[in-house]
């Protein structure tokens, strides 16, 4: 099946964003995996009419590939769209135990994230993966390339093309991204306003010469979680879930006057250093730290560039001339140290550290415009030195880090894709150089954290066991331990 359209040519308004370049160049192919969890066997789900009625027209970018004009210029260049060059259904035998079908889907998610798409046609996929696993009755695998867009747009068009699941006439609605902290400082007063100024001044100068020399110049160490090793994209990767409780993750929010992505950073920080710790072995070359649990790491945190304020907004808006929330690539890596364990090694005493030192460390980032200046000067050095050395300094700044992180709002009610109920969806993002990259979704009541981590170098296992015992020492000394007072 085909879908036509009737523009075959370069469009002169569609040019490629610079981020479009970075993310899809020799250096970087920059994807998002998103996976979701059906409720119903998807033996009757009408894959091809689906793509074409509803997930197609969301955007031109989706039925279009990258070209050059003859200035070297790239553009998005309007294509005939052959769904069936888009759309894989696995066949595997039938009859087989659980574990085997849970294996086969870890090796099919993990093939899907390591392949690269080609160019010739619009850069995404759709994967209809029709047996049981133990978590779904069927999986639908999207992979999306980057340029296409970032996690905002790509939310938004969820907004579009998916209904709620028990009444598909209501649209899906979504948690306001506001803080309380935010509208609070609106009610300070001139001279705590000065101190901003000049506190950001300062952290400004201070964060972009941290980015600047990360992607040039100095490293992470080789720890438990950084092989350091090039070429760690193209090795394969292990996906791996976990699910908490977004009332228990709220609770601890609610004592410690804090974010819920300041609770749940602090909770993967915590648990990453308790893996640190087991993980460490008297073997380990102490020189490259390769078992030091306090070794220096560096977490590199998605920021969305866009004044979001109120939340997500549909695709109508979002491609309006002079949106203030565009489609797009709006965002940028900022960079947050990982506090570290005691000097004994020890954090049993005092786990809500985590979370308070890194709720300081991210309002201080955020205080700060080094990360609107460092994509002012990625689009410096795209100008000057071409599109090439703007991918390579992003590629280095996130293969010198020890893990990257990206975190998105789901809906608030369970939703639905062509009637097919979803009870659980989960993305992250592949084709960069880090060993570790982990992804977290809220979605209904739950709060899915997605971990991709490299194959034969992270135990799974023992890494997921830490981020559950980090979240239960967080949430006892939160919440437990305060009631017992």
């Amino acid at each position: 099946m085909e879908y036509n359209s009737d523009e075959h040519e370069a469009l002169p308004d569609m040019p490629v964003s610079p981020s479009g370049h970075y993310f899809n160049s020799s250096v970087l192919s920059f994807c998002i995996v998103a996976v979701l969890e059906s409720e119903v066997p998807l033996d009757d789900f009408p894959a091809m009419a689906w793509l074409k009625d509803v997930f197609l027209p969301i955007n031109t970018r989706f039925s279009s590939i990258m070209v050059e004009d003859e200035k070297g210029v790239k553009k998005w260049k309007k294509v005939e769209v052959k769904l069936e060059d888009h759309i894989y259904v696995p066949t595997i035998p039938t009859g087989m135990s659980p574990e085997f079908y849970d294996d086969y889907f870890n090796d099919y998610l993990s093939k899907v994230s390591l392949d690269r798409l080609p160019q010739n046609i619009p850069l995404w996929e759709f994967h209809v993966l029709k047996y049981p696993t133990s978590n779904a009755a069927g999986n639908l695998i999207f992979k999306l390339h980057h340029a296409l867009g970032d996690g905002y747009s790509l939310m938004g068009a969820i907004l579009s093309c998916f209904q709620r699941a028990e009444n598909p006439s209501l649209p899906l609605t979504f948690p306001s991204r506001e803080s309380s902290t935010r509208k609070d400082e609106r009610n300070n007063g001139i001279f705590w306003r000065l101190g901003r100024v000049f506190s950001s001044v300062g952290n400004t100068v201070s964060d972009l010469g941290s980015t600047f020399i990360k992607g040039n110049i100095f490293q992470d160490a080789r720890t438990r979680i950084r092989s350091g090793e090039d070429g760690a994209e193209f090795r394969p990767s292990v996906v791996t879930t976990l699910t908490f409780s977004l009332d228990r993750v709220k609770e601890i929010k609610t004592k410690l006057g804090v974010t819920i992505n300041d609770v749940i950073t602090g909770v993967i920080f915590l648990g990453t250093r308790l893996y640190m710790q087991q993980s460490s072995s008297p073997n380990d070359d102490d020189h490259q730290q390769q078992g030091n649990p306090n070794a220096d790491a560096t977490a590199l945190m998605v920021v969305n560039t866009r004044a979001i304020g109120g939340g997500y907004k549909t695709i109508e808006e979002m491609v309006k001339p002079n949106s203030k929330m565009p489609w797009g690539n709006h965002f940028i890596f900022m960079n947050v140290s990982m506090p570290k364990l005691d000097c004994n090694n020890q954090v049993d005493s005092n786990p809500l550290r985590f979370v308070k030192e890194t709720h300081w460390n991210i309002k201080r980032k955020r205080n700060s415009a080094a990360v609107y200046l460092t994509g002012w000067m990625l689009e410096i050095l795209r100008k000057f030195r071409g599109p090439e050395a703007a991918a390579r300094y992003f590629y280095n700044t996130m293969k010198n880090s020890s893990l990257a992180m990206s975190n998105l709002i789901g809906p608030v009610e369970q939703m639905a894709v062509a009637n097919h109920p979803i009870k659980g969806l989960y993305f992250t993002f592949v084709g960069s150089p880090e060993s570790l990259a982990i992804t977290i979704l809220s979605y209904v009541d739950k709060l899915r954290i997605t971990t991709r981590m490299e194959k034969d170098f992270i135990d799974p296992q023992k890494f997921n066991s830490c981020i559950e015992n980090a979240f239960e020492m967080i949430f006892e000394a939160a919440v437990q331990n305060e009631e017992k007072r």
